[in-house]
């Protein structure tokens, strides 16, 4: 028998039940829909969208809801939406029928910004903290490419890792939403970000190792295309990059490194040991970034140096680079001494 036929010969038997004891049926709906005692919030996950009484089922086995037929009835007299989204949402014992139905229309949103420049474990914790996914799933999901080879036909990587190919921007996260589901967005948005100003003859592995690099070493934009062709040129002259970044993903840590430790580290990503670029992308870069890989800016520069406003000098030689290097450090000697001056007549001030 069909479920419809099933509720069109309940709902007779209930008017049967009405017409000859309209004040049973009321103490027995009053009686099964009334909330569960007071118990702990939790998070569900519906994915993908599912019929509600499913969900009901789901729900009664948390103890939020007494009995999903009687949840079924009255969501059936008011209208309820026979199907429940995909999305995350959050339950809780002791919720009125009223609640729950309120509840399973409005879907938990929650932005997690994925920074420019951050690498998978990086943006694993930050998942987990957000409770989107745990750590472990997203670094595990994010270096099997071979699961997600149906999302784009752009050429990200077909086995191994899909460092630099997760792209970064601000996300729609709920909670429990999982690691694939987070990887399939970042890659949706990656193709439909980057695949517009791609070239079919572009090398995309090399342009995205590149771009993460100038992410994590500029700060202002203009300056993106600049330091994209210095390392054109070191790598046109065999030069070392000697790029901090690239020791720090080798470390995979982020912390400012000591005096002499980028020689320390033995790791074909230690860009001071090894000439040439690293094996692959340092981590996501944005598109500002991969713009300026693509189209590095032509210079007879081969240093830089960063200064107290974040941006840097350029220089075309070694003696002007150390000329270069000790500006910038009596520059932050400067903003050194005058942040101390501020702080003390702060501190001096009634």
């Amino acid at each position: 028998m069909s479920r419809s036929k099933v509720w069109r010969r309940m709902a007779l038997a209930l008017v049967g039940m009405v017409a000859g004891g309209g004040a049973g049926l009321a103490w027995w709906l009053n009686r099964e829909l009334a909330p569960m005692p007071a118990g702990n919030e939790t998070v569900i996950r519906i994915d993908p969208t599912a019929p509600r009484t499913v969900v009901y089922k789901d729900l009664a086995r948390r103890s939020v809801i007494r009995n999903v037929a009687a949840f079924e009835l009255m969501a059936r007299l008011q209208r309820q939406p026979e199907t429940v989204r995909e999305g995350s949402y959050r339950v809780r014992s002791g919720m009125t029928a009223d609640e729950i139905f309120q509840t399973l229309q409005k879907p938990i949103r929650q932005n997690v910004r994925i920074p420019e420049g951050w690498w998978i474990r990086r943006v694993a914790k930050r998942l987990e903290s957000q409770g989107v996914c745990s750590a472990a799933d997203y670094i595990a999901a994010a270096g099997d490419a071979a699961r997600f080879a149906d999302v784009t036909k752009l050429p990200i990587p077909r086995t191994g890792s899909l460092e630099g190919f997760l792209f970064p921007d601000t996300y729609d996260l709920p909670p429990k939403m999982g690691a694939e589901a987070v990887i399939r967005r970042q890659l949706r948005a990656f193709r439909q970000r980057v695949g517009p100003i791609l070239q079919p003859e572009t090398d995309l592995r090399r342009i995205l190792t590149i771009a993460s690099m100038v992410e994590l070493e500029a700060a202002r934009n203009a300056e993106r295309p600049r330091i994209a062709g210095v390392i054109e040129n070191r790598m046109r002259e065999r030069m070392t990059l000697d790029i901090d970044a690239t020791v720090l993903y080798a470390l995979q840590e982020w912390k400012v490194l000591g005096p002499g430790v980028v020689r320390t580290v033995d790791s074909p990503y230690n860009t001071y040991l090894r000439r040439g670029l690293p094996p692959g992308p340092i981590g996501s870069p944005g598109l500002a970034s991969i713009q300026a890989a693509i189209a590095p800016e032509s210079h007879p520069y081969f240093f830089y140096v960063a200064r107290p406003d974040r941006s840097h000098f350029f220089t075309a030689n070694y003696p002007a680079h150390r000329a270069a290097i000790r500006r910038a450090r009596a520059e932050f000697r400067a903003e050194a001494a005058k942040s101390e001056a501020a702080k003390s007549a702060e501190q001096g001030t009634p």
